[in-house]
């Protein structure tokens, strides 16, 4: 009998309850061993055969030369649960899922958390909203029930809390004692944050490593698809998608009006769409909330989806588009550290945390509050060592992740600006020109049916001969949609369908032109 007859034997017998009388050779060390003496097991019942069938299953993970990989998305490894774990499953815009999946934890302490800090979230969140049942207050700070259950229980024991009621599901309402009262007290001097448990700094790090734009090469298919709803002609993606792949930096440059700022929106459009980011980080007792509804769209994973196991997911984090945050004249040197509410003592992350893995576009450089020289001191090592320093409140330096594409984009000459030293830190500029006089045209036939209006060839080359080629006035790319708005808005008045006219095109030509 060969080798691989002896093997599943050996496991029927096992699943059959019964042992050898007879001392044989282990079946999975000998490739001879002989069949065991006695034949009289009996056929196996269905049950016996379903248990057979995932157990060779399983053998099969375990022999599989990249166990890793074979493993579904949903299930952490044997050493590794509870942590983030990243998993290889394409990249684009297109990725059939995420290149990272938090898994929740097994543990409070594979959580990154004390039993204090757990603690302390609770008592702050039953002094705020009164008596709730154990499983909305996992709820509230995203943490798994079956983690917190023995923990209130000891919180009762040790009269911090009482049970007010029966709850469905073996669960209790809990109220607060007057010594969980005077407790929470003591926590709320020190903090009044009560949401989400806190994601440690190390997982957070690990998180952001493995979705880094750096692991993502997007191609020209994938830029066109990023692109498509703008024209922009191909000589610009050539020099644009260099630019994209290297994840690093660049400065866009050139007049106002031809899509800077615009085409800096759409580069994160090239990579990934989702990205997975903590409510909030904690670093040693210090909570920073790094999820700003303002700077991040959420998008949960599909509840109803066979590629989702969203039970298994670690609700502390938040599954988001990967954000594009565009700040212009009103950055500060404050928004770029940790800041710190002192009435709360919650601190709030810097904008380029908060862009981890995503484009921060710094529009309108040159015009900020602050000089350049004091945002050139303050990024030239980040930009260069892909990793920056941050100040807590409580004196500690931290270092945490630059992984973002960071895009100047200025109406001035580049040189003008910033020295040379930073000028080499960021390896590509490129100029944003006028559009050409057929570029022009095209914009014209693109933007007519979004804005309702019929594309007239005769009244655009009234246009463009009077009023551009007669006046000497260069083509903007931001024009064609400027003008036929206010051809729109004059139609509306004067109760008119939208139509492209000479007299219109004069009367908007006018206003839009006044003073430039």
């Amino acid at each position: 009998m060969s080798s691989s007859s002896d093997n599943s034997t050996a496991i029927l017998g096992l699943l059959s309850g019964k042992r050898s009388t007879t001392v044989e050779p282990d079946p999975w060390n000998s490739g001879n061993a002989r069949p065991p003496a006695s034949d009289d097991a009996k056929p196996l019942g269905n049950q016996q055969d379903a248990k057979l069938a995932e157990m060779l299953c399983r053998i099969q993970q375990m022999t599989a030369p990249d166990t890793r990989k074979a493993l579904p998305t949903s299930t952490p490894s044997a050493d590794g649960a509870g942590q983030p774990v990243a998993i290889e499953k394409g990249a684009g815009p297109n990725a059939p899922l995420d290149a990272f999946i938090p898994i929740e934890p097994v543990s409070i302490r594979e959580a990154g958390l004390t039993d204090t800090e757990v603690e302390s979230l609770i008592l702050k969140y039953l002094l705020a909203r009164g008596d709730m049942t154990g499983r909305e207050i996992a709820e509230q700070i995203r943490m798994p029930f079956i983690l917190l259950d023995q923990l209130m229980r000891q919180l009762k024991l040790d009269q911090l809390l009482i049970y007010r009621g029966a709850a469905p599901m073996n669960d209790y309402v809990y109220q607060l004692t007057d010594l969980g009262r005077e407790r929470d007290r003591r926590y709320l001097d020190h903090c009044t944050y009560y949401g989400a448990a806190p994601v440690a700094l190390a997982d957070y790090i690990t998180g952001i490593e493995a979705q880094s734009l750096t692991k993502q090469h997007p191609t020209e298919e994938d830029l066109a698809h990023a692109f498509s709803d703008i024209l922009v002609n191909k000589r610009m993606l050539t020099r644009l998608g260099p630019a994209i792949n290297s994840g690093r930096g660049m400065f866009l440059f050139g007049s106002a009006g031809n899509g800077k700022t615009t085409i800096a929106e759409r580069v994160t459009r090239a990579f990934g769409q989702f990205i997975w980011i903590p409510r909030a980080i904690g670093i040693d007792g210090e909570i920073i909330r790094l999820f700003d509804p303002v700077n991040h769209e959420e998008s949960p994973p599909p509840a109803n989806s066979a590629l989702w196991n969203c039970s298994k997911i670690d609700q502390r984090w938040v599954r988001i588009r990967r954000p594009t945050i565009v700040v212009g004249g009103e950055l500060t040197m404050e928004s770029l550290e940790v800041c710190l509410n002192r009435s709360t003592g919650i601190s709030e992350a810097p904008l380029q945390l908060k862009s981890n893995c995503g484009t921060l576009v710094i529009d309108d450089f040159g015009r900020q509050k602050m000089s350049t020289d004091q945002l050139l001191n303050r990024w030239i090592v980040p930009l260069e060592k892909r990793y920056d320093y941050l100040n807590l409140p409580n004196g500690k330096k931290i270092q945490v992740p630059f992984d973002q594409l960071i895009v100047f984009s200025t109406n001035l000459e580049p040189r003008d600006l910033v020295d040379e030293a930073f000028l080499r830190r960021i390896p590509y500029k490129i100029e944003i020109i006028n559009p050409s006089e057929e570029e022009f045209r095209g914009l014209f036939k693109y933007m007519c049916p979004k804005l309702g209006f019929e594309y007239d060839e005769a009244s655009l080359d009234y246009l463009i001969e009077t009023h551009y080629k007669a006046k000497n006035r260069p083509f903007r790319a931001c024009q064609p949609r400027d003008l036929l708005t206010q051809v729109k808005n004059h139609c509306f008045y004067k109760k008119l369908p939208p139509r492209m006219s000479c007299e219109f095109f004069d009367l908007a030509v006018e206003n839009y032109f006044a003073v430039m």
